[in-house]
C-alpha cells in the first residue's frame, strides 16, 4: 500500500514542478517560496483549529493535528532549515534552467537518499536495486551532454551547482522524514503543519532582510495564479508521501525512487508546454530513469 501511495505523492510533485517553473519565471524566488508555504500553511489552519475545539471529530478522520514538545519542536525547525536551503537553491536553479534539465538533476536524489538509508536505517537493496539505481545515475550524465546544446555547460554554471547542492539538502530531508514519522511517531498532518510553521517564519525573516536592504538588486513579483497552486499541490504529495512512511514496512529509498517517477509528467508535458529545445533526444535518458525506477520497484 505505501508503495501506492508514493505513487500519488509522485504524481501531485509532477504537476507541482510544472506550476513551480511558470510561478517563478521572471519572478522574486524569495516571494515566490514565501507564497507557497503560506498557502500550504493556510490550508492547514482548518485543521489545527479543528482539533483544538473538534478533537473527536479531527481524531476520527485522522486529521488530527497534535500539540508538541520544545524538543520535538527543535527537531521540526531542523527539517523546516534544511528544505528552505534546498528550496531556495533550486527555485533559483529552475529560474534559469530549463525544466527539462532540472528535474533530470533532482532525479538523481534517489542515489543520495540510497547511500543515506543504507548507512543509517541498515536498508537493504539486491542486486536489480543497485542496477537500476546506477542506471538513473547514468540517465542524469547523458542529460548533462543534451543541456550542453541547449548552452548550459555542466562544469562552470553556477544553477547547475545550486540544483546539484538542492538535491543533497533533499535527500538528506528525505531521510531525517523517516526518523521524524517512524521513530518521533509524527503524524503526517502535525509533521505538515509544524514544518509550514517555521518555513513560512524563516522565508519571512528572509524577505524582510531583503525589502530592508538598500543595497541589495530587488527582483519584481507578479502574483500568477501558479503560486498557490504549487502549496496546495505540494501539501498533497508530502500527505501522500508521510502517510506512506508511516508503515514500518516503508523502505525510505524505494520511496525516493518511486517519487522521482514525477519526471515524466515534467520531462514531457513540461517540454511542450515551455516550449524547451531537445525534447525528443531527453526521451532517451527519461527511458533510462524509468527503467531504473521499475526495476528498484518491482525487483524486491
Amino acid at each position: 500500500m505505501w508503495m501506492y501511495l508514493g505513487l500519488l505523492a509522485a504524481l501531485f510533485l509532477g504537476l507541482h514542478n510544472l506550476c513551480k517553473k511558470h510561478a517563478v519565471r521572471g519572478n522574486d524566488v524569495f516571494f515566490v517560496l514565501l507564497g507557497t508555504v503560506t498557502t500550504g500553511f493556510l490550508l492547514l489552519i482548518p485543521l489545527y483549529i479543528g482539533s483544538k475545539y473538534y478533537p473527536s471529530i479531527l481524531k476520527t478522520m485522522n486529521l488530527f493535528i497534535d500539540d508538541i514538545s520544545w524538543k520535538n519542536h527543535g527537531f521540526i525547525s531542523i527539517k523546516s532549515l534544511i528544505m528552505t536551503c534546498s528550496w531556495v537553491l533550486a527555485y533559483q536553479a529552475l529560474k534559469h534552467l530549463p525544466i527539462t534539465i532540472v528535474t533530470p538533476i533532482r532525479s538523481a536524489g534517489p542515489f543520495f537518499t540510497f547511500i543515506g538509508a543504507i548507512v543509517i536505517y541498515r536498508e537493504s537493496p539486491n542486486i536489480f536495486q543497485w542496477f537500476g539505481f546506477f542506471l538513473i545515475i547514468l540517465s542524469v550524465l547523458l542529460y548533462s551532454r543534451i543541456g550542453k546544446k541547449e548552452g548550459v555547460d555542466f562544469k562552470s554554471n553556477k544553477w547547475i551547482l545550486a540544483i546539484i547542492i538542492a538535491t543533497f539538502f533533499g535527500a538528506s530531508s528525505g531521510l531525517y522524514d523517516k526518523f521524524l514519522i517512524q521513530k518521533l511517531n509524527f503524524s503526517p498532518q502535525t509533521l505538515q503543519f509544524w514544518f509550514c510553521w517555521y518555513t513560512m517564519v524563516i522565508l519571512f525573516i528572509i524577505v524582510t532582510i531583503i525589502k530592508l536592504s538598500k543595497t541589495s538588486k530587488r527582483q519584481s513579483f507578479t502574483f500568477r495564479w501558479s503560486i498557490p497552486a504549487v502549496g496546495i499541490l505540494l501539501q498533497a504529495a508530502d500527505y501522500f508521501y508521510f502517510k506512506a512512511l508511516e508503515d514500518p514496512h516503508a523502505m525510505i529509498m524505494l520511496l525516493s525512487a518511486i517519487k522521482r517517477s514525477q519526471i515524466v509528467i515534467a520531462v514531457v508535458i513540461g517540454g511542450i508546454i515551455f516550449k524547451e529545445k531537445n525534447k525528443r533526444k531527453k526521451l532517451v535518458p527519461l527511458t533510462g530513469i524509468v527503467f531504473g525506477v521499475f526495476l528498484i520497484l518491482y525487483y524486491k
